[in-house]
């Protein structure tokens, strides 16, 4: 098993950044693939990014393509999104995941993952 904790949400302002990062403990992190999930107000839950094992795939949903990166340090057992130019739209709780299998868009949803318990970013307009 893996514990997964999320920190680095808050508020901010349209245009701004923010560096969300999920720590994990545990098993192996390296033989986990990571992923970053989000679920808006009355939304259902969403991919939003995913890493492979050794960090050298990468993948993002069309919605943050070109904004948001993924990325890992094993030494750590930490995975990281960086948000820029950050809007109104991407308010939400968001999760951090874990699987042994590979995590792509395709395939994100439905699946058993396991969770951290979120951090909530805002984005004000």
């Amino acid at each position: 098993q893996v514990q997964l904790v999320e920190s680095g949400g808050g508020l901010v302002q349209a245009g701004g950044s923010l560096r969300l990062s999920c720590a994990a403990s545990g098993r192996a992190f390296s033989s986990y693939a990571m992923g970053w999930f989000r679920q808006a107000p009355g939304k259902e839950r969403e991919f939003v990014a995913a890493i492979s094992w050794s960090g050298s795939s990468t993948s993002y949903a069309d919605s943050v393509k070109g904004r948001f990166t993924i990325s890992r340090d094993n030494a750590k057992n930490t995975v990281y999104l960086q948000m820029n130019s950050l809007k109104p739209e991407d308010t939400a709780v968001y999760y951090c995941a874990a699987d042994q299998s590979l995590i792509t868009p395709v395939q994100a949803m439905g699946r058993k993952y396991y969770w951290g318990k979120g951090t909530l970013v805002t984005v004000s307009s």
